[in-house]
């Protein structure tokens, strides 16, 4: 066996122990609140979150769960809040592409965390900016007391649903909403905001308040059916428009109401049929490097990635710590933005280091992406990046104007953009090549991935000086022993929150996914922005050249 094969071996069989670590994960995650409270939900005649959304989709036909990881490893000292009490499912219905909201009533009674209102309005923001239907299975207490102060009041919290429930309606977005469980409160608009609601008969309820403090406020004794049950709200309150006997027909009923929706628009970006790659999906595995220090041709990634596994690269001579290409995924014309890993020469005899934004490959990317704009072509960003080349050389040459050219052009782009971090994603570089505050319509990001303003060895490097420039000020000299001490304190710190968790925790990324599902992902993300026929004008505005 050769050294390469032998390499290739080892790529594969690391990458596959990260995978198996995903899957444990989610696996426990999928639990929600645990058997007993699984049981207990069963006991009363009710699916789970996740049993409804798998009966409303069609059958063997691809999703995306966006957001499994919220909350992983947060709100200790509460419990935790696995998948951020909430399921959110990009799916079809009847062959149409819909997000599926649905509260996790095994966690917490469905109550609303932080990052459960953060997860909410991602979903929302997906069926807004891309004009597809959303789909609310309600079964939840409400807000999280005990955190009331973080999920209440601000401009992101809690009430920015109802605020996007009237913009979407008024944008015509198909929202539909069911009620199958608790919906109370301010939660209780939601159903009534969208433009058809179902409840479910005994299990399901709306109502501003509960019995309990309908008789703390006013002294009326009622029972929670009676005051906000299924028979009230479709018989005397009119506030539903179906009344579903249980779970099942309710779905059933929700995928009638989407086999009469009306036909589709269309954005009408380019597809033919699909080619898959000349290489095993999972050989992906083999040619990605898990040490990331590592140098490698990300053109081998690109190939294992596109149909037939061949693309057009553009400028391929120039600014060659970037890849742009021209190709097709699963069918689909987009345009590759991507780091390339190895070490290169210039033609001066200029040698750069993968991974790093140079002044001529940022020039090169904002010209390709402004292209793609011309043309209408959706943009991938493949990110292994370790930011922009520092240095007086760089500084010299314009790196910051040329790297500001890159970010304007990316900024400004009205095509759909979807992000795939497989490495690193360092500081500027993240930005750059289209991190979370650029809008991605997706990002996701492999098990190797790292999210951080530089590498934890770097940092910790940077934080010890300055932790040893403050103690001599003082008078104090750290020995060797105690600065090796606080390297490795910092660096361990830093190393927990670079790692790919750390990010899908609070939605940095959409979902960590395994690399041979990164053709679908892509393919689903495109058709899901083809439903927006809208396509803005580009303008990138002032550009120093």
């Amino acid at each position: 066996m050769t050294n390469k094969e032998l390499e290739f071996n080892r790529n594969d069989d690391k990458m596959r122990l990260r995978l198996s670590e995903l899957q444990r994960k989610l696996d426990k995650i999928y639990q929600g609140g645990g058997k007993n409270k699984i049981e207990k939900h069963h006991a009363k005649g009710k699916l789970t979150a996740r049993e409804r959304i798998d009966e409303l989709l069609d059958k063997d036909s691809n999703s995306i769960e966006i957001g499994a990881l919220a909350g992983y490893e947060m709100y200790k000292d509460h419990g935790g809040c696995p998948s951020g009490g909430v399921v959110v499912v990009l799916g079809y219905i009847h062959g149409r592409l819909v997000i599926v909201v649905a509260n996790d009533a095994t966690v917490k009674a469905g109550a609303w965390f932080p990052i459960t209102g953060k997860k909410n309005l991602r979903a929302q923001e997906i069926a807004i900016e891309n004009k597809i239907p959303i789909v609310y299975l309600v079964d939840s207490a409400g807000v999280y007391l005990p955190m009331q102060d973080e999920i209440f009041p601000d401009k992101e919290n809690f009430g920015r649903i109802f605020r996007n429930n009237a913009v979407m309606s008024s944008m015509g977005i198909t929202q539909v909403a069911a009620v199958m469980g608790s919906c109370v409160a301010g939660g209780a608009y939601l159903p009534i905001m969208s433009d058809e609601s179902l409840i479910v008969e005994k299990t399901g309820s709306i109502f501003l308040a509960g019995s309990y403090l309908v008789k703390a406020a006013i002294g009326e004794e009622i029972d929670n059916e009676t005051l906000g049950g299924a028979t009230t709200h479709n018989e005397i309150s009119g506030v539903t428009d179906y009344h579903c006997k249980d779970d099942q027909e309710c779905l059933s009923t929700i995928r009638d109401i989407f086999e009469k929706l009306g036909p589709k628009a269309k954005a009408g970006y380019n597809r033919v049929t699909p080619l898959k790659s000349k290489f095993k999906d999972r050989d992906i595995y083999g040619v990605f490097p898990d040490d990331r220090a590592k140098p490698y041709n990300t053109k081998e990634i690109i190939k294992r990635l596109v149909d037939d596994s061949k693309f057009t690269e553009y400028k391929a001579g120039y600014g060659k710590t970037i890849v742009c290409c021209y190709a097709r995924i699963d069918g689909w014309s987009v345009g590759i933005v991507a780091n390339q890993r190895e070490i290169v020469k210039t033609k001066t005899g200029e040698v750069q280091f993968g991974g790093v934004i140079y002044s001529d490959s940022a020039d090169k990317a904002a010209r390709f992406i402004m292209n793609c704009n011309q043309k209408k072509i959706p943009l991938v960003f493949i990110q292994d990046v370790t930011g922009f080349m520092v240095g007086s050389r760089s500084e010299h040459g314009g790196i910051i104007k040329d790297g500001a050219k890159m970010v304007n052009a990316m900024s400004n782009s009205t095509v759909p953009k979807f992000t795939v971090i497989a490495g690193n994603s360092y500081g500027a570089g993240n930005y750059a090549m289209c991190g979370k505050a650029y809008d991605p319509r997706l990002i996701v990001a492999w098990p190797t991935a790292q999210l951080a303003v530089m590498g934890g060895a770097q940092a910790a490097k940077v934080l010890v000086q300055i932790e040893m420039a403050t103690a001599k000020a003082k008078g104090i000299e750290l020995t060797e022993q105690e600065e090796a001490e606080l390297y490795q304190t910092t660096k361990m710190k830093y190393d927990e929150q670079t790692s790919p968790y750390y990010s899908a925790a609070r939605l940095w990324t959409d979902a960590i996914i395994d690399p041979a599902d990164t053709r679908k992902v892509i393919s689903m993300g495109i058709e899901m922005a083809d439903h927006n026929e809208e396509i803005k004008p580009y303008n990138v505005g002032v550009i120093q050249t």
